[in-house]
């Protein structure tokens, strides 16, 4: 994959302040049908091409409708990073009031970002509700037949997991509406924008009190709970194979919902799979758990087996979301400093 050849750079962004933790970075048809009933199994993972200047980047809306004034907001801006956006063939309609057109509309949009070679990227404009529509239409195939890197976050992540169990990268990272809300100019779209072009980061978290020590690697998989764990037992659940790090993030879900979320995956056998995990942010859970903090709940399911947990990475619905590469090897420590993100590409 050329991997000797990638850059890594250091992104001096100090200290960044969220959710009153400091974070500090260191940047280092027939088929379908039959495909259906193929069972899940692992695959090596391809980085697709990092991005050249003036390549093509479709902008997708495949969950929720979103103005239009945002979408041209998010299209001037990446034209300014120097690729050439294309919008999606059905971009800009609306169908049932919320969604971004019918799932048929939205299907055809993905499927004809991912058939077309000189696409090279796919970032979509926007989360909410819908992309569950497309498990059993959508095969993890039809993500490997032109390796791209597709870039989202919340429902995003249904086709995150697809990419994954299709054996292709992709990045859990801000949108087109984040884009366009902080004039791709924050810290968040500046790492995109580098991770895009092939700057792989690396990471160090301060100590947070619920922290798990302990070191490990593996495929870092995950995303948005409540999005991924209605995949559990599907061929597109990209927790079903061994050896996995897994990404958690929330918003504004109570805590006894997270619980029963994660609950499914541990029915489902995670703690047999699950080397390590990364909790995200949590914006606007409700505490209705005797419980210190969302991470506490979390972390006290994996106690004393052997697997360690870095709570507080600025990543999720917070505002502040710093690119993860979902589907690549990871290297997690977590010690009395903290903890520590490398990259295995």
């Amino acid at each position: 994959m050329g991997n000797t050849i990638f850059r890594k750079i250091v992104v001096i962004a100090a200290l960044v302040t969220a959710a009153a933790a400091t974070y500090v970075i260191t940047t280092s048809s027939s088929d379908r049908e039959s495909a259906a009933e193929e069972p899940f199994s692992p695959a090596a993972m391809t980085a697709p091409a990092f991005l050249s200047p003036g390549d093509k980047i479709a902008i997708l809306t495949p969950s929720y409708a979103t103005d239009s004034v945002k979408i041209d907001k998010a299209v001037e801006l990446i034209r300014g990073w120097g690729y050439e956006p294309v919008l999606g063939p059905n971009v800009g309609k609306r169908f049932a009031k919320a969604y971004a057109g019918t799932v048929e509309e939205r299907l055809s949009d993905i499927r004809w970002a991912l058939e077309d070679p000189e696409i090279k990227a796919i970032i979509c404009q926007r989360g909410g509700y819908g992309a569950l529509h497309f498990i059993g239409e959508l095969m993890p195939w039809e993500f490997a037949r032109n390796p791209k890197w597709i870039v989202g976050y919340s429902d995003i992540t249904t086709l995150l997991s697809l990419a994954a169990c299709g054996g292709v990268m992709s990045v859990h990272g801000v949108m087109g509406n984040d884009i366009a809300s902080a004039e791709g100019a924050d810290t968040s779209c500046i790492m995109l924008r580098d991770l895009l072009a092939g700057n792989i980061p690396s990471y160090s978290v301060p100590d947070h009190p619920a922290n798990i020590r302990g070191r490990c690697t593996g495929k870092l998989v995950g995303g948005n709970i409540c999005t991924f764990a209605p995949l559990a037992g599907t061929s597109s659940d990209f927790t079903a194979e061994d050896g996995i790090v897994l990404f958690i993030e929330e918003i504004e879900e109570s805590y006894h919902n997270i619980d029963r979320q994660l609950n499914i995956l541990l029915k489902h056998g995670l703690l047999e799979r699950v080397n390590g995990v990364i909790l995200g942010d949590f914006s606007g859970c409700r505490n209705d758990l005797d419980y210190p903090s969302v991470e506490a709940l979390i972390a006290s399911y994996f106690e004393g087996r052997g697997i360690p947990v870095c709570c507080g990475f600025p990543a999720g619905h917070g505002g502040v979301n710093w690119p993860l590469i979902m589907g690549a090897e990871v290297s997690l420590r977590v010690g009395r400093d903290g903890a520590q993100i490398e990259f295995n590409l």
